[in-house]
């Protein structure tokens, strides 16, 4: 009886992001686009509604994306092994499809951080069938800031255990336009 559960949710699973990416993506995106301009803080009100978070892993960006398009472009580091989804615990790669930002915390390390809510159906059954443990705890997050290790150390590098790390600014922006909830999509 578990496994027609667990082939049901795949099955709603596939269905539903399938379903959901069609009506969201309503154009492609070019590899060698030139980045979408900035706007400033300024420009963007904490009322504004972010519909997706869009994380490019091969580009470095993370996109805030509202009424279909990018409202807001970051930097971020990844895992240091970028190339790749997750697979499995320890692996240090950051995941790849589509989650939810679903809790937030202030971190001591990091500063702040918002939870990503992998493993999601798929990749949870993908590690049962290879008997391996998909990990967890991924966090979009801010960047270790003291004397020893200042910022300006870690926001060209990938560094993160599979986490998706920027500035600590930027993370503050993020923070404050992001409500739990809202859809993240990691592409490679």
């Amino acid at each position: 009886m578990r496994w027609l559960f667990a082939l049901f949710c795949l099955s709603v699973a596939s269905v539903s992001q399938a379903a959901y990416t069609e009506t969201i993506v309503t154009k492609p995106i070019l590899k060698d686009a030139p980045l979408a301009p900035q706007s400033s803080p300024a420009e963007v009100r904490p009322s504004t509604r972010i519909e997706k978070v869009l994380v490019l892993k091969s580009q470095r960006r993370l996109e805030l994306i509202s009424n279909g398009a990018p409202l807001k472009t970051y930097r971020i580091s990844l895992g240091k092994k970028p190339l790749g989804a997750k697979e499995r615990e320890g692996d240090k790669r950051t995941p790849e499809g589509f989650y939810w930002l679903d809790w937030r915390k202030v971190s001591d390390r990091y500063n702040l951080a918002i939870h990503v809510s992998y493993p999601n159906v798929s990749d949870a059954a993908k590690a049962r069938r290879e008997g391996v443990q998909p990990g967890g705890m991924i966090m979009i997050h801010g960047t270790p800031d003291t004397e020893d290790n200042p910022e300006e150390l870690f926001h060209t590098l990938d560094w993160t255990e599979g986490c998706i790390a920027m500035r600590n600014t930027d993370m503050r922006e993020v923070w404050n336009l992001v409500k739990d909830g809202t859809m993240i999509e990691i592409r490679p």
